[in-house]
């Protein structure tokens, strides 16, 4: 089988077909407390295209048409965003400053003995982007209850919540959850965050899981190096895409009723890139020295050695938006209760592959929660 070394701190083969798996064992030295385990200790049957007895992650294959990272991210603005399911509960959850962060619940049919995932978006996103949307139908088809939490400054949350997210304010994270009632998190909770969203789970992660019933955690195309994510997504093959994000951004600033001052208001409308967004307005608005400041103080990859619990990292190294180098700098073996799972390809929240048309992420998310857990079929 071909492999090809990435470029940069450290050399890290990556095969041509497998995902590259570190991680000390599937079941870790911190497993919890098996639930819904079946009389005969059987795992679950295959379900699209995975076989959840499967003893090893199973491998991500592109789907035609759909070869190489940019078009693997784009295919989530093309397949456009799945209908929602029917009868979610809407929850506010308080915060600091007597504000409430707007949650979304949606729970299977059965109510078995599981823990609550509660997922976060990413940047500029919210309860209603497509793949936030997608990783909730499939995991709630598999028996998961989903929480999907909207962050300070998401359109859902700026009616109840003033002020703005970042990458790494897990304050409000921690109080969200603190807020919520004894009955949903009884089993306990995980954690799952897309792109910058994986970065504030991995950070509270990294923090301890701030006194919660945490019991496990998703990262899915994280940019653990915030700095150089940006630096790379300023780049030229990258315009198209630094165009797109910073306007969703700045709208999102700007949005009506967001709680900015007049001053805060002209640098947001003024900036032209991405790293002056984060310079002029976050950095200043959270008493950072400035952008690079605030990158080196939030990035994930500088919490990765204090997760303690168990921990799933999906990242594909073709993200046309995050460097390989990025995940080719960790010594992934020294972190024992993180698995992470490095694919040649896959995009930024692609995965598109066959077999399935469920993006491969939520697919390997729930093959490694059922995993986890011990769960038999439902």
């Amino acid at each position: 089988m071909d492999e090809r070394t990435l470029r940069g701190k450290s050399s890290l083969p990556v095969t041509a077909m497998r995902p590259t798996v570190y991680g000390s064992n599937l079941m870790g030295p911190h497993s919890p407390k098996p639930i819904g385990l079946p009389p005969n200790g059987a795992a679950p049957p295959a379900r699209d295209g995975i076989d959840m007895s499967a003893a090893t992650v199973p491998p991500f294959r592109e789907r035609a048409p759909w070869f190489g990272g940019d078009l693997q991210t784009l295919r989530n603005a093309v397949r456009g965003t799945p209908p929602d399911l029917p009868g979610g509960e809407r929850l506010l959850l308080p915060v600091s400053g007597g504000d409430r962060l707007a949650a979304r619940l949606d729970r299977p049919d059965d109510r078995s003995a599981r823990p609550l995932i509660v997922l976060v978006h990413g940047l500029a996103g919210s309860e209603a982007s497509g793949n936030v949307v997608a990783s909730m139908r499939h995991l709630v088809g598999e028996g998961w209850p989903v929480l999907r939490l909207n962050l300070r400054g998401a359109l859902p949350s700026c009616p109840t919540a003033a002020g703005h997210y970042h990458a790494g304010r897990t304050e409000d994270l921690a109080e969200a959850l603190h807020g919520l009632p004894a009955d949903f998190i009884r089993h306990g909770i995980v954690v799952l965050g897309h792109s910058l969203g994986g970065n504030l789970v991995l950070k509270f992660m990294g923090e301890g899981g701030h006194g919660l019933p945490v019991l496990a955690a998703v990262a899915v195309s994280t940019p653990i190096d915030l700095a150089a994510t940006c630096a790379r997504m300023m780049t030229r093959r990258n315009f198209v895409y630094h165009r797109y994000m910073l306007d969703a951004m700045k709208r999102e600033a700007l949005a009506q009723g967001a709680a900015v001052s007049a001053t805060e208001r002209a640098a947001i409308a003024a900036v032209k890139t991405v790293y002056e967004f984060d310079d002029r307005f976050i950095a200043p608005r959270f008493g950072y020295r400035d952008a690079q400041d605030y990158y080196e103080s939030n990035a994930a990859k500088n919490f990765l050695a204090s997760i303690a619990r168990p921990t799933l990292v999906l990242h594909a190294l073709d993200d046309p938006w995050i460097p390989a180098a990025c995940y080719a700098s960790i010594d992934w073996p020294r972190l024992p209760v993180i698995e992470a799972v490095l694919t040649p390809t896959g995009g930024h929240l692609g995965f598109h592959g066959r077999g399935s048309r469920v993006p491969w992420h939520d697919r390997v998310t729930a093959w490694w929660l059922a995993r986890r857990f011990r769960l038999g079929p439902n």
